[in-house]
């Protein structure tokens, strides 16, 4: 008989057990073990029992047969990876740096197995007219109990026991007394948990509503990409053209191919709101998987979709590896967002996996977007994404109108609040016409950039055009290349002692809200309200149902969420993101703005919007007011041309962290001379090592080294041979290293 062998990767997260171990595959478990399976292995000289992955299948020994171990198990409680999901992770763990078995960690969000919930179904033994003779004799002798059951089961033929007990109030003895008599059964069943609560269930749609021909023609020519080769389709559509009826065509299609569908959303917060609208299309086929779900709610979702419940799974990136066994479509909306790239390791971006999924799945993937990152619209101008546009709201609503508020003229008035004159009156003028108000505080790089209230002068690097970040120390450092310089007492421009950074909050802004409306129902969307698990969804649902005038948040607001009585929009501080120390930092502005802007008027209501800013002539700022997305677009690629950022070029970031700061300081210096001594092109870059914009989280020194090429397969050789230095130099092993590719 021939010998089977596996090559299997240890779970263990360690760089040097990154790779993989050879083992036999005994009889018994011959069938069993196949590319995917998660496997109980002796390692080590102890032979102590651990868990692998087997990733490969083989006859051939890599070494002495009689030195192979054997696989001791298959685990019985682990949750078979999908040979496509474990490609996936290579693919990841190549493309962004990380060990193997951290990539595998991170398609396979959910490992253990959890105890299933348990339910039992009493149904009806007997036919209808047998159930009418027994009614009959239990109404002679006035078996109460007995005549409310078996009223409810001749007219719903199966119930839960949890209805029968609470609602009809039927004792157990009963339910024993008619199961011995023949006419229930009992039935055991298992329960799984549902994360959309009984509240959220809405009735479904009996038809979908009627496409625009905007919307219609948008369909059709993704449709005809489909066939046609099926590049990534991005959709740029403004803020309430309706993009979700486009991707619920779409879906309607994959869905009747027999295959299922990916939903990615940036935040938590926008679950609520999506579930509805898709539940109302869908029905049960939906479900969601976020975060905030217990791993016993997270495992029975899997399980749903393991059993064919769930066809279309919602949430934000980690839904990106949703387990599905014919994957059609994977929708990305507000494909935009940060928050699509992974802040632990791996540093994946969902969007670029999602292709990589897309590719090995046979699957479609598509875009949305009012405002599309910078990297999905070049990809567009290069070929290689479908464009799609809708510039039309649904419905015949119209963009809100776009005031923009100089607050350098509010301070020369005396006003030294943060919400302006123009603000104010217009707050006043909503809340007597019984309308809703939102006020976005873009918090974005909160109190790191350093400007003059007076002319709005922001200090910046010399090098790299982006802000200087302040540091405790009291110096003002560029996290680019590493310049710095002593902090500011007044404004180098105007002279104006009122230089500093801008340290509103949301409790600040709530508290001055509260004081000129006192009359005004207030709610605050932030971290410190949102905490527990209804915490969006409790907030988002009392906004929603008139139970606040006013709401207050950060970006979580003003993400694709849709209240028609909102007629009234206030950016508080469009200059906080402007001038992050990024170089995407116009870019989120632009975005961030439009976005809020977006959320006004998008019911029977006209709207409008009020932009408080220090910087009113910024082409970002300007751009937002026209909601001129392609005005935006040329002047940012110009930039990145100039300043060889992505997407022109590509940056590799390497992250380093470690409790001792002159260990980590040396490390650095290591790596940047390595790097220098190993480059082959001209055109490579290397820049810094400077402090993170957070130098120092939990008494952990931070930095960071950037690498810029026009050749990705360039970085990608650089970091593997880098990752290779790390590996065999004790001189690094109490320093963690990431890596982050075109972040």
């Amino acid at each position: 008989m021939n010998e089977r062998y596996a090559d299997i990767i240890v779970d263990i997260t360690h760089e040097k057990l990154d790779r993989t171990f050879q083992y036999q595959i005994p009889p018994e478990l011959e069938g069993r073990v196949q590319a995917g399976t998660r496997v109980k292995i002796p390692f080590g000289g102890g032979n102590r029992i651990i868990d692998g992955y087997v990733i490969g299948l083989g006859s051939r020994p890599k070494y002495e047969p009689a030195k192979i171990k054997k696989i001791a198990a298959v685990a019985e409680d682990g949750i078979t990876v999908e040979t496509r999901l474990i490609t996936l992770a290579a693919w990841i763990r190549e493309t962004y740096g990380s060990t193997m078995i951290q990539a595998l960690k991170t398609v396979v969000p959910v490992k253990d197995k959890k105890k299933a919930k348990s339910g039992r179904r009493i149904l009806l033994n007997v036919d209808q007219l047998q159930a009418a003779s027994w009614l009959e004799q239990f109404r002679r002798r006035k078996y109460k109990a007995k005549i409310r059951l078996l009223e409810a089961l001749v007219e719903r033929p199966e119930l839960t026991d949890e209805y029968v007990s609470k609602e009809l109030k039927i004792p157990g003895e009963t339910l024993k007394s008619l199961a011995e008599q023949g006419i229930i059964r009992l039935e055991q069943f298992t329960v799984y948990r549902n994360p959309i609560g009984e509240s959220d269930v809405l009735v479904q749609e009996k038809e979908a509503p009627g496409l625009t021909a905007e919307q219609k023609e948008v369909l059709d020519g993704i449709l005809r990409e489909w066939e046609a080769g099926g590049r990534p389709c991005l959709i740029q559509g403004i803020t309430g053209s309706g993009k979700t009826l486009v991707y619920m065509e779409l879906i309607e299609k994959v869905l009747l191919e027999g295959r299922q569908v990916i939903i990615l959303i940036p935040e938590i917060a926008l679950t609520w709101q999506t579930v509805q609208r898709f539940y109302r299309r869908f029905g049960s086929l939906v479900t969601v998987l976020n975060s905030k779900m217990s791993p016993a709610e997270r495992y029975d979702q899997f399980e749903r979709v393991k059993q064919g419940e769930v066809q279309i799974v919602i949430g934000p990136r980690s839904a990106l590896f949703t387990p599905f066994p014919r994957l059609g479509l994977i929708v990305i909306d507000e494909e935009h967002e940060n928050s699509y790239r992974s802040e632990g390791t791996p540093r994946y971006h969902a969007r670029e996996t999602a292709i990589a999924r897309g590719k090995l799945e046979g699957a479609h993937v598509v875009l949305g977007s009012a405002t599309p990152s910078v990297d999905a619209y070049y990809r567009c101008r290069q070929g290689s994404y479908a464009l799609f546009q809708m510039k039309s709201r649904y419905g015949g609503a119209v963009l809100p109108k776009v005031y923009p508020v100089d607050m350098r003229e509010e301070l020369k008035k005396g006003n030294r609040t943060v919400l302006s004159g123009p603000l104010q009156e217009a707050i006043g003028l909503r809340l007597r016409a019984g309308e809703q108000v939102m006020l976005f505080l873009n918090r974005r790089g909160y109190a790191g950039f350093i400007s003059c209230r007076a002319c709005g002068h922001v200090v910046k690097c010399p090098h790299c055009d982006v802000s200087l970040t302040y540091h405790n120390n009291g110096r003002l450092i560029c996290h680019y290349c590493g310049f710095e310089r002593e902090q500011l007492t007044s404004c180098p421009e105007c002279g104006s002692p009122y230089i500093g950074g801008f340290r509103a909050g949301t409790q600040q802004v709530e508290q001055v809200v509260r004081k000129f409306f006192p009359e005004a129902r207030t709610l605050r969307m932030d971290a410190d309200t949102t905490r527990g698990k209804d915490g969006y969804e409790r907030i988002l649902k009392a906004f929603s149902g008139g139970e606040a005038d006013i709401l207050i948040g950060t970006q979580m607001i003003v993400k694709g969420h849709d209240f028609p009585k909102v007629t009234l929009v206030g950016v508080i501080a469009a200059d906080v993101s402007l001038f992050a120390s990024d170089y995407r930092a116009a870019e989120r502005t632009y975005q961030l703005l439009v976005q809020a802007v977006g959320r006004a008027g998008r019911g029977e209501l006209p709207g409008e919007a009020v932009i408080q800013t220090y910087h009113p002539e910024h082409y970002s700022i300007q751009a937002a007011l026209s909601q001129d997305y392609e005005a935006f677009y040329e002047e940012e690629i110009g930039s990145r041309e100039l300043m060889g950022y992505p997407p022109v070029s590509n940056l590799l970031a390497v992250h380093a962290s470690c409790d001792r700061e002159d260990t980590l300081q040396n490390a650095m210096e290591y790596i940047r001379r390595y790097l220098i001594r190993i480059r082959r092109r001209n055109d490579l870059q290397l820049v810094g090592p400077a402090p993170e914009s957070v130098a120092k989280v939990q008494d952990y020194y931070r930095e960071v080294l950037y690498l810029k090429s026009g050749e990705e397969q360039e970085l990608i050789r650089m970091r593997e041979l880098l990752e290779r230095y790390i590996e065999i130099n004790r001189g690094f092993a109490s320093v963690h290293i990431q890596f982050d590719f075109n972040a």
